[in-house]
């Protein structure tokens, strides 16, 4: 079945779309939430789109691979701006965003 052959990524991407979730909701906690603003939108557009690319790979769609190319970018861009914030949420954010893009950039070439 389509969904094993992608088993590791679709966990990378479920485990990253959480992560945002959570990075997304401490930033809006922190004191400074303008100096946050673009984390919190990076990750909620990271978020939607790893859940995209579940989906799709879990589907087995012809079109997972291409779904995947995006979703590495944008978790790439996620957690490069992650990276930028100190706070623990945001380098842990950062972390399995940089997990999932690897797995998505693999499962791509594959």
């Amino acid at each position: 079945m389509a969904h094993e052959m992608y088993q590791a990524c679709v966990e990378a991407c479920n485990a990253c779309a959480d992560a945002c979730d959570h990075c997304a909701a401490a930033c809006l906690q922190e004191p400074d939430v303008q100096m946050m603003a673009h984390c919190i939108a990076l990750d909620a557009d990271c978020a939607a789109i790893c859940r995209l690319a579940a989906g799709y790979m879990s589907r087995g769609s012809q079109f997972a691979a291409q779904m995947c190319r995006q979703c590495a970018d944008v978790c790439q861009a996620c957690g490069d701006e992650c990276a930028k914030h100190q706070h623990d949420h945001c380098q842990q954010c950062a972390q399995a965003c940089r997990r999932c893009a690897e797995e998505c950039r693999r499962m791509a070439a594959a």
